[in-house]
């Protein structure tokens, strides 16, 4: 039994785990593992909003970020994704990973890229754009699958996999598995805030972040899976699900959730695939854990894993949080609605 902590991130604890050294698991699960040099990644989340009679406008910009990636320096692995926010606009995503901050920093200014964002035609094409990017360090992120191949995610950016590892299974597993946690409680410092724009007027709007911003990306895959397993995500896992993210998209405010998109993954021309996932952005690590453990919304979505997990064969389930510290987040917005990502809850 492994540790979740690679052996290069490990360190004199200053903060106890939440369960006893001799803890066993109920079922396997592994992690990422990458060398020493791997020492920060970069999550770039790429976004085009539009109303539905300029999806095909939407796509065209879509596939210029997908295009943008094939560029010198682009990511090492990425991913699209699509879904209908709660006020009715379609959204595309691109989600690109990169294990070196250095090449995505001089990816993200060739002018291919940098011009192309920066160009008035983005203000005047009726769709809303967006990027939001945050660069975790190596110990501020955690991984978490339920299978050994072809990792989605950061794990693709990853050297390797874990044997079986000891903290999963219980409450407060996320914490336990970040390395920075061994010393730091992770707590928030600071607020949303605007640093230009009007979320309210439209055009170039800026969001200053804060340290601790933490971020989940939690994902199921039955593209390979058998039609028993089909619908057993369909009639028992994807329910509860579904109503947890709409209540988190919705009333999560309350509980500290910035924003949270339930997202299908589409191949380039936006057909849907048989991926999803969650992509949640909380004030802290924290706010999350209270949701997790206490809200009835999550409790189904957890009870139903913890009964179906241990039949699956090819149903893959995984997950990912980090936390980040403000001078490596980005949040920018081009005519995209007041309630887009971190636009709702900046102040001024």
């Amino acid at each position: 039994m492994e540790s979740a902590i690679d052996t290069h991130l490990k360190c004199p604890r200053t903060l106890s785990r939440r369960v006893h050294d001799d803890y066993q698991p109920p079922f396997p699960m592994f992690a990422g593992r990458a060398d020493a040099s791997l020492t920060q990644v970069v999550m770039a989340y790429l976004g085009v909003q539009f109303r539905e009679e300029q999806r095909a406008a939407a796509i065209n910009a879509m596939q210029q970020m997908v295009r943008s990636f094939s560029l010198h320096n682009g990511p090492a692995n990425h991913d699209v994704t699509f879904h209908t926010d709660n006020q009715g606009f379609g959204n595309f995503i691109v989600v690109g990973y990169w294990r070196d901050p250095a090449a995505y920093c001089r990816w993200l200014h060739q002018p291919e890229v940098a011009d192309w964002w920066s160009s008035d035609d983005r203000l005047h094409e009726g769709l809303g754009y967006f990027r939001e990017i945050i660069a975790p360090r190596a110990e501020q992120f955690e991984t978490l699958y339920a299978f050994k191949e072809d990792l989605p995610g950061v794990g693709a950016v990853m050297d390797n996999l874990s044997g079986e590892i000891q903290e999963h299974g219980y409450w407060g597993s996320v914490r336990d598995r970040i390395p920075a946690s061994q010393t730091d409680w992770l707590q928030p410092d600071g607020e949303l805030r605007i640093l230009s724009g009007n979320p309210a007027v439209g055009g170039r709007v800026v969001v200053q972040g804060h340290d601790n911003i933490t971020l989940i990306r939690s994902g199921q895959d039955w593209m390979e899976a058998d039609e028993q397993e089909r619908t057993l995500y369909f009639t028992e896992m994807l329910p509860p699900l579904q109503a947890g993210m709409d209540f988190l998209r919705d009333e999560g405010q309350a509980l500290g959730c910035y924003s949270n998109r339930f997202v299908r993954n589409v191949d380039i021309d936006g057909n849907l695939l048989d991926v999803a996932y969650d992509i949640g952005f909380w004030r802290s690590l924290d706010r999350l854990e209270r949701w997790a453990e206490s809200h009835p919304t999550h409790l189904r979505i957890f009870t139903t894993f913890f009964r179906v997990v241990t039949g699956l064969q090819k149903l893959r389930l995984y997950h990912e949080v980090s936390v980040s510290d403000a001078r490596f987040q980005t949040f920018e917005y081009i005519n995209c609605h007041p309630c887009t990502g971190m636009l709702r809850d900046a102040v001024r």
